[in-house]
């Protein structure tokens, strides 16, 4: 952090603190949480070279940089205790991470988990485990307000493939499995919505659509990923150019629109390329977290038009309900030689926030819309 960041810091805020989001490993939070200065060492010593920890990401649960993650980043799922005890260490550790004063903080989590996985592992009983997880996470949250002072939300992040992959989806659980409850916290309260701009964006989904479908629905949008998506639009070209972002590491999942308005979805980017040789047409969208600056990418192109539709949507809301907001592009050790531009993952980092913090001045100014 200090080695990346410190210089990036330099370059953008010198004489202010650079917020951050950090992920934490099951076990290197564990070693935190067992270490004699535990968190607040661990943000002084951030503090002392203008670093400062804003928000957690507990969605990959080990390590997420490996030689191969792929499906192993939506386990443990959250019918799985594993994955509850997991995100109720994160919050007990959050409140000497982030600078005292602090009074509200969001831990991002994975939407349930990958449909399949979830579905066949708890033999029909998956959704109401998660449920009770959930609701016991609910009141380690609560008792950790009322100790600290401090709120902190558990905010499930919905991607392409997993069980909440849509916002009617995520609309439909809040409504159906955690309802409040006399005598109970209000789950509410405590579990809202990590939007990411990027998987909204391969499934087709209308940002501002989606993000007033959960403040209609009374869910809270307590973060926001800023991040992009790759598009093709289909031809033989296009498609050439997307296999150089057939990678080992990560899962891409794959959205094609037929010029109908159907959606067909592939979980893995090989096996929509794979559908390609075979005539499938449309405009493709890759879930690749590629830098936010970029608008194209040689002849594909990027879904940064969706951040820009994002940000102009939260501008309207009261201030007291604007989510935090974090560039989320985590792949620049696998994005292929067209998309390095810049090399350097300082520069790279630096370029992504500024790009962000002009548009969201011209959003404000009413120059993006």
């Amino acid at each position: 952090m200090e080695r990346v960041f410190v210089p990036v810091r330099d370059r953008v805020c010198p004489t202010g603190m650079l917020p951050l989001g950090l992920w934490l490993s099951a076990r290197s939070a564990e070693q935190l949480a067992e270490s004699i200065g535990g968190g607040a060492e661990l943000r002084d010593r951030l503090a002392a070279v203008g670093l400062s920890i804003v928000t957690l990401n507990g969605f990959p649960y080990q390590d997420f940089h490996g030689s191969e993650v792929k499906l192993r980043v939506y386990e443990p799922h959250w019918a799985s205790t594993r994955r509850a005890l997991h995100t109720q260490r994160l919050a007990d550790l959050l409140p000497d991470l982030l600078m005292p004063g602090t009074r509200t903080a969001s831990i991002s989590t994975l939407p349930l988990g990958w449909r399949t996985l979830f579905s066949q592992e708890g033999c029909g009983a998956s959704i109401g485990i998660a449920s009770a997880l959930l609701e016991q996470t609910v009141r380690h949250l609560a008792r950790i307000e009322d100790q600290t002072g401090m709120r902190i939300t558990v905010d499930l992040e919905p991607e392409p493939g997993c069980m909440l992959d849509r916002a009617a989806d995520v609309v439909s659980f809040f409504e159906h499995a955690l309802q409040p409850r006399r005598g109970e916290p209000d789950p509410r309260r405590y579990i809202g919505v990590c939007h990411d701009v990027c998987h909204a964006a391969v499934m087709f989904e209308d940002q501002r659509a989606v993000l007033r479908a959960y403040r209609t629905a009374g869910i809270s949008v307590n973060k926001i990923q800023v991040s992009s998506a790759v598009v093709a639009n289909g031809n033989a070209e296009s498609l050439v150019a997307l296999t150089a972002f057939s990678e080992p590491r990560y899962l891409h999942q794959t959205c094609v629109r037929s010029s109908d308005g159907g959606v067909k979805f592939f979980e893995d980017l090989p096996l929509a390329l794979s559908a390609g040789t075979h005539g499938l047409t449309g405009e493709w969208r890759t879930h690749f977290h590629v830098p936010i600056f970029a608008a194209q990418l040689g002849c594909l192109g990027t879904t940064q038009g969706a951040i820009i539709e994002c940000l102009s949507e939260i501008e309207s809301w009261p201030s007291k309900e604007r989510p935090t907001l974090e560039i989320e592009t985590y792949a620049w050790d696998v994005l292929p030689g067209v998309a390095r531009d810049p090399s350097s993952l300082i520069d790279g980092i630096v370029q992504e926030i500024n790009w962000c913090s002009e548009h969201a001045v011209r959003v404000r100014q009413g120059e993006d819309t």
